[in-house]
């Protein structure tokens, strides 16, 4: 029996009006606080808490991405959720990245899972910071969106891991179970 994941609920905590040295700062006191993320972009701080079934989601997500790039011979570096900033204007902590061909101080691809908020409006940020494709997971489907020169453009294929099934990548994302999210995407292929 397949089980879905159920509506989880996050804390998520913006403030407006704060300097790059003071997010540096917040973002200093909260190194060791496993579970909690900070974003920040032009002067907004946005503060938010993971849920158990975002950690879920996330991790399916970046396993299923890779087992399918290893099964297609592609190379690629995973650059997991680190910090990517441009100082005094962005930071963001992708839920998954990865660099192809060599690695980046700025991923090629960067995963957003979203479960309370989030989605498109967060684009600013990774435009900011030049990221060439980011993804959202939300309510069981994936966005892909591609950076061209002015903004970035929906569409329904992805420039690096191209041939991939983005609906069902998306619909075993929301498996609770891993194996079982990896028996029924790999059917799929």
């Amino acid at each position: 029996m397949t089980q879905l994941l159920d509506k989880p609920t996050e804390q998520r905590f913006v403030q407006t009006g704060i300097s790059w040295e003071s997010f540096k700062a917040i973002q200093q006191g909260f190194a060791n606080s496993p579970g909690v993320r900070l974003f920040y972009y032009q002067g907004e701080l946005e503060i938010l808490s993971t849920s158990p079934e975002h950690e879920i989601v996330k991790g399916n997500i970046g396993y299923l991405v890779e087992d399918y790039l290893l099964n297609q011979g592609l190379d690629f570096i995973a650059t997991g959720s680190f910090s990517q900033e441009k100082e005094a204007i962005a930071s963001v902590q992708a839920d998954e990245s990865y660099c192809f061909g060599e690695r980046k101080p700025i991923p090629d691809l960067a995963i957003e899972v979203v479960i309370t908020s989030g989605g498109p409006n967060k684009l600013a940020r990774y435009q900011a910071l030049g990221v060439p494709e980011v993804w959202f997971w939300e309510n069981g489907q994936i966005r892909i969106y591609q950076l061209t020169e002015t903004a970035y453009q929906k569409t329904n294929t992805s420039q690096f891991v191209q041939g991939i099934d983005i609906a069902r990548l998306a619909e075993c994302a929301a498996l609770e179970s891993r194996s079982q999210a990896v028996r029924v995407f790999r059917q799929s292929g």
